[in-house]
């Protein structure tokens, strides 16, 4: 029981600091252009300052060790993420913009950095298969969930400052079980132990794996940077389909609900790369559908499919990272997330150059679908590198 109740508060947590804090900027975007005056130069400006927030908040989290100082700011990064997102509503400068987007994209990097690493070794500690996928089950209902509310309150003709208003009186309330359900480190904690006594022993893979790890997660954060980002800007371009948008944004977060956790079982059954290379191909697909097809249906199938992709990449990559460095997830953790933010600040500013020039964003969702066919290719040659250090490993530990 105690194992789900701390799942549940990296749920909470990751719809909290990722589908309110960092995510419900995208679908609220179109609404404050209309009402609030926010420029299109602008809006681009402050989806780049929330990723270099969360750049920002990844590179500190690669440098923590200490099991108390994550903990205490894990929890700021959760009060963070509600008073950020109040800051949205209270008023149209643009520098309180710009500090709102900048402080969530810390605290959703707390909360998804620190809050992750905290669950996994807890789940470590207590002897528990170390899986995230029922905690990552939080990503996509964090997007789903603040798709969902936005969709209605537009239907209610909820002006653009009382929906922040809104999702800060929910985010208040998911802020409740996010904090007080993952119990804060105990003295055992500076252990490297289980509570069996089994030793926790970091197991670093070989120098080439971790560098075209870096690289593929580096891919893979293109791959997702450009979809997550004009997804709704592409689908309301459509002829017919204006308005649509923020549906298709909802189908990209109910696509990653269930997703994680079946893709842990994947990894189970077929090993992890294995099942990050499948992830990478059927995210192409989900990119190029939107791209590709004038169709809603389409749409939506893509949405899903990007949504159960993304969502699962994640999950896997971070738990690899975790078992890897079992004592110190979090800067692992970061280190990879370092490369994914990287992407996230540089894609966006490239598929908008190439956007103004060429008067449409589907150049860019091209560019998404080769990065992931890039990683896969990355991922195939990690696969080539475990398995050449394991036959040296089992030389070195057999040499007749």
């Amino acid at each position: 029981m105690a194992r789900y109740k701390v799942l549940a508060a990296g749920i909470f947590n990751l719809i909290l600091a990722l589908g309110i804090a960092r995510f419900a900027y995208t679908p609220l975007l179109p609404l404050m252009q209309k009402q609030a005056g926010l420029g299109v130069a602008e809006a681009g400006w402050l989806a780049a300052i929330n990723y270099v927030g969360y750049l920002a908040g990844a590179l500190a989290a690669s440098l923590i060790a200490d099991t108390r100082l994550k903990d205490r700011l894990y929890r700021a990064s959760m009060l963070a993420a509600v008073i950020t997102t109040a800051m949205m509503g209270a008023g149209t400068d643009p520098w309180l913009w710009a500090a709102s987007r900048f402080l969530a994209g810390l605290a959703s990097a707390g909360g998804m950095l620190l809050g992750t690493a905290l669950i996994m070794s807890w789940l470590l500690r207590h002897d528990h298969r170390p899986e995230l996928g029922i905690h990552f089950s939080g990503l996509g209902l964090g997007v789903a969930v603040g798709a969902a509310a936005i969709e209605a309150m537009n239907r209610f003709d909820i002006g653009w400052s009382a929906q922040w208003y809104i999702l800060t009186a929910l985010g208040c309330v998911l802020l409740v079980p996010a904090l007080a359900w993952l119990p804060g480190p105990d003295p055992a904690d500076a252990s490297a132990r289980t509570q069996s006594g089994r030793a926790m022993t970091d197991a670093p893979p070989p120098a080439a794996f971790l560098r075209l790890f870096l690289a593929m997660y580096f891919c893979a954060g293109v791959g997702y940077v450009v979809s997550a980002t004009f997804i709704v800007a592409i689908v309301d371009q459509i002829p017919g389909l204006a308005g649509r948008g923020t549906l298709v944004f909802l189908f990209v977060g109910l696509g990653g609900v269930p997703s994680s956790i079946l893709w842990d079982l994947a990894a189970r059954r077929m090993g992890d790369i294995p099942a990050l290379i499948l992830a990478c191909i059927l995210q192409i697909a989900g990119i190029l559908l939107p791209a590709v097809s004038d169709g809603l249906i389409v749409s939506l199938i893509g949405a899903l499919l990007f949504g159960a992709t993304v969502t699962g990449i994640v999950s896997l990559v971070l738990t690899m990272a975790g078992r890897y460095y079992p004592t110190h997830p979090a800067k692992m953790m970061g280190r990879l997330t370092l490369g994914y933010g990287v992407a996230q600040v540089v894609a966006p500013a490239i598929t908008g150059s190439l956007a103004a020039a060429l008067g449409s964003y589907r150049v860019g969702f091209y560019l998404a679908a080769a990065a992931m066919a890039l990683a896969a290719v990355l991922l195939v040659a990690m696969r080539a590198t475990e398995m050449r250090a394991r036959a040296v490993a089992q030389v070195e530990a057999d040499p007749a």
